[in-house]
């Protein structure tokens, strides 16, 4: 005997000309069609209501737990470290030490690489965001001066995590030392949504990154950088330019 399938029988309800699969089809139309009725004062409190629980609980939470766990991965215990949406991941062996006043977005990632004897060294300043769904891999070490602001979805790749050759990827061998390098973002950097920096770049003082930028090479003080890769576009003037 057959087993019930009901992805099978949606699909013959879908298909099916008979009457019964034309009534079973209106049914389901109908029954997804259903709304509430609006009632605004209502449903208002009830988003209000929802969105307090929704804060304290999340607020709870990053205060005793999130915060105290992803402390004690740190070398250091910083002040006033908020971390907001969950907990971010931390992948392998690596030393993390964390100024003041840093903002961490959860769905973020930071990684070592596992390959060698040194540890990888990561360092972040005074008064830094790091934002959604960006990914540190830390190959030596990587270094975000203070002030710097990181959007989302960016990249700092440190190591690669594959080796050139494709035979040695299809063995699962890791990265070759050659292919890792170190990465320096001084103070005041912004790097805009979405920007990638590869190994063995430094981006000077005071610099911005545009949105889906990619840094292959160094990059100078006070300036606006852009493109595939990414060059500089013009200088920027600041109270604080020495």
């Amino acid at each position: 005997m057959n087993t019930f399938n009901i992805n099978h029988t949606k699909q013959w309800a879908k298909t099916s000309d008979s009457f019964l699969a034309r009534l079973i089809k209106t049914l389901w139309f109908k029954t997804k069609a259903i709304e509430m009725p609006n009632i605004p004062f209502l449903f208002k409190l009830l988003y209000f209501v929802h969105l307090v629980i929704k804060h304290v609980i999340s607020d709870v939470l990053r205060i005793i737990y999130y915060t105290p766990l992803i402390k004690s991965r740190l070398k250091n215990n910083p002040k006033q470290l908020y971390l907001y949406g969950g907990l971010p991941v931390v992948i392998g062996s690596l030393d993390i030490i964390m100024g003041d006043k840093v903002r961490w977005a959860a769905m973020t990632t930071i990684s070592g690489r596992a390959v060698g004897h040194n540890i990888p060294q990561l360092r972040i300043g005074d008064n830094v965001d790091i934002s959604w769904r960006t990914s540190i891999s830390v190959g030596k070490s990587i270094s975000i001066g203070n002030n710097v602001r990181i959007a989302g979805d960016c990249y700092l790749a440190g190591y690669p995590g594959h080796p050139i050759n494709a035979k040695l990827r299809a063995l699962g061998k890791p990265d070759e030392d050659s292919q890792v390098g170190d990465i320096i973002l001084e103070d005041d950097v912004w790097l805009a949504t979405g920007v990638k920096v590869m190994p063995g770049v430094t981006i000077g003082r005071g610099t911005i990154v545009a949105a889906g930028s990619v840094v292959t090479k160094n990059l100078p003080r006070f300036v606006l950088a852009a493109g595939v890769p990414a060059k500089v576009i013009k200088s920027i003037e600041d109270e604080s330019h020495d």
